[in-house]
């Protein structure tokens, strides 16, 4: 201040050294000017950075505050990640652990200690492998070197190679393990109860070879048994192929139900499994058919005791659903290396020898023969034809008169199909039955029998009935009585002139259905009559079952007739037991006047054969029927 005082007086005094005090006071209020503009310059210097530092200081406030901001939500963010990794860890369908490059447990999850039942208060992170695979040993969940174990372990994570293992453990369950390495070592492994998954697999791989329904082999594992046993043929060996097929199984389908039908099925495979060898192969080809492979045979004797042996065992009487049941068996061989070599070959070639067992009457077993060639493709035409015929009206019917010996006059006519064929002329039944009832054209054959048997009898006196046979097939048929009202109803036939008859081999199919369906027809007046009396395996039990209208015994024992002999036996105990039952007795295959004489004489009230006529068509059946010839015939 005083050098600024004493800068103004200089610059106020003259050279003189006189004091100009004006311009003194000039000069001080310029420097008093001049330092207040200092001063307020500073003040405002001092005011901006106060604002400075003070917008500086929000700013770091606002970014504190969003950096807290975000930290808080990351953090959020990361304990919701570890909550999900947690969740995801627990609820996984896999076991997974993790293992550092010391192999040393980073995590697992709960399943992976679940799977292998270890204690979680045994294991934690830090543990060596060698602790975790001690406590499975422990616990009987790992089997085997356990160094090796770890080892081979250790060397698929060095060579950082994936790689997946599968793991049978002593309870029974496969386990897949799945491990990957990681970089700077470590690894981490999924580990996933696959046993359920491998049972599927076994059992779709079981199904794609074996019928679901008697679990035997299909063709197709068939086709692979029977390649592996020709390749032993071809070193020397010899073996068996029997094609089998169960006799009018349709009939027990169509009579007891299908569900019926499989059980008989399932009862087959299980008895044809006792009558082979552990190195055979039996399997099921179709709804009804049977193949089996006989290995390690001498020859054809062997085989010959084995169809008898299945035919034996097929024969015996099953007892399904409350039902006896019997069926037969026909079966076809070939034989290898005799009758081929290849599979195709033999398994045509065994077709053939059953399609000639089945010809020869079924329930018997053939050798294939290089001629059947011939026969089945002869049959196969018959089949043919057979289906035509039906609709070309090729069929016809011919009648065999009953004889009443008491009136002396006919009785009855029994109702007998024919087939004239119009190139081969007459077909026997014989040989045309059988393909209808497999080829299914027997029930509507059987109808078309009904009703033609019907409109011809309608012609006849009224004191003459007509005799319809019913197959096994027909009387299980819920069209049966449909068909036997509608054909009454149509030749306005009375229902008393009608006769059906069944065979005790009918009866036994299904037979409470089966007399249900009697009862039925019965009731409408209808007569029932048992055929072929003598000749089935429980004769007295049906007639207690059924109240019969007649018996009609088999010409088995009319032939067989002759003084004290066991057949008059018979003939006159059937006779008797029928008189009492209130039953007529028909004897059929009488054809001579002998024979006529002693079936009267032993109580017959009827008598059918060739003695008085063969079947004749109805054309000729009316001088038949004329009294005079039958008295004729009858007293002579």
């Amino acid at each position: 201040m005083h050098k600024l005082l004493d800068k103004q007086l200089a610059k106020a005094t003259d050279e003189s050294g006189t004091l100009d005090t004006a311009k003194l006071l000039a000069l001080v209020a310029a420097a008093y000017e001049e330092a207040d503009r200092d001063r307020r310059r500073t003040d405002r210097s001092m005011s901006l950075m106060i604002e400075e530092i003070d917008r500086v200081q929000r700013n770091l406030e606002e970014t504190v505050v969003a950096r807290t901001r975000e930290l808080r939500a990351r953090e959020a963010e990361l304990e919701a990640q570890n909550m999900r990794f947690d969740a995801a860890l627990s609820n996984m369908s896999q076991g997974l652990v993790m293992f550092d490059a010391d192999a040393r447990l980073v995590i697992c999850n709960q399943r992976f200690l679940a799977m292998y039942r270890l204690d979680s208060a045994r294991i934690a992170p830090g543990d060596t492998l060698h602790h975790i695979v001690a406590q499975r040993i422990a616990n009987g969940t790992f089997g085997g070197d356990s160094e090796c174990f770890i080892a081979n372990i250790r060397a698929s994570v060095k060579a950082g190679q994936q790689s997946t293992h599968f793991f049978e453990l002593d309870d029974g369950r496969t386990i897949a393990v799945v491990r990957q390495p990681m970089p700077g070592g470590g690894w981490v492994s999924t580990h996933e109860d696959i046993t359920e998954m491998r049972q599927a697999e076994m059992k779709i791989a079981h199904l794609a070879r074996h019928d679901p329904l008697t679990d035997l082999p299909n063709r197709l594992l068939l086709r692979e048994r029977l390649t592996e046993a020709l390749g032993k043929v071809e070193r020397g060996e010899r073996l068996a192929l029997h094609h089998l097929d169960l006799d009018l199984f349709k009939n027990v389908n169509d009579a007891l139900g299908h569900p019926v039908g499989d059980e008989l099925l399932r009862a087959v495979a299980a008895r044809l499994r006792g009558c082979v060898g552990e190195q055979d192969t039996i399997s099921r080809v179709g709804g009804d058919e049977f193949v089996l492979i006989q290995a390690g045979i001498a020859g054809g004797t062997d085989a010959e005791h084995l169809a008898r042996r299945i035919a034996d065992a097929l024969r015996a009487p099953y007892e399904l659903a409350g039902q006896k049941i019997m069926i037969d068996a026909s079966i076809g061989i070939a034989l290898a290396p005799a009758d081929g070599t290849e599979a195709d070959e033999l398994l045509k070639n065994a077709d053939m020898a059953l399609y000639g067992a089945k010809a020869n009457g079924r329930g018997v077993y053939r050798f294939f023969e290089p001629a059947m060639d011939a026969r089945m493709k002869e049959r196969r035409a018959l089949e043919l034809a057979l289906r035509k015929a039906f609709d070309q009206g090729e069929f016809e019917l011919h009648y065999q008169p009953v004889l009443n010996l008491e009136k002396r006059e006919v009785s009855c006519c029994e109702a007998l199909i024919r087939w004239r064929h119009p190139e081969r002329g007459m077909i026997s039944p014989a040989d045309f039955i059988p393909v209808a009832e497999e080829i299914g054209l027997i029930t509507a054959l059987g109808e078309w029998v009904i009703r033609r048997a019907c409109d011809d009898a309608a012609k006849w006196p009224n004191d003459v009935c007509v005799a319809v046979n019913l197959s096994p097939t027909q009387l299980g048929s819920p069209g049966l009585l449909p068909a036997v009202l509608g054909a009454l109803a149509a030749s306005q036939l009375p229902p008393h002139r009608l006769e059906l008859e069944i065979t005790e081999a009918v009866l036994m199919q299904n037979s409470e259905v089966n007399l249900r369906t009697l009862h039925q027809l019965r009731a409408l007046g209808i007569r029932i009559s048992m055929d072929d009396f003598g000749t089935g395996y429980s004769s007295l039990s049906y007639l207690r079952s059924f109240p019969f209208d007649k018996i009609k015994i088999d010409r088995c024992f009319i032939k067989g007739l002759g003084e004290h002999s066991e057949s008059d036996v018979i003939v006159r105990a059937v006779a008797g037991l029928a008189e009492n039952l209130g039953m007529t007795t028909t004897a059929e295959g009488v054809e001579t006047r002998q024979q006529l004489d002693r079936v009267r004489h032993l109580g017959c009230t009827d008598v059918q054969g060739f003695f008085y006529s063969p079947p004749v068509s109805a054309r000729d059946l009316p001088k038949l029927l004329s009294p005079e010839m039958a008295l004729r015939v009858v007293a002579a």
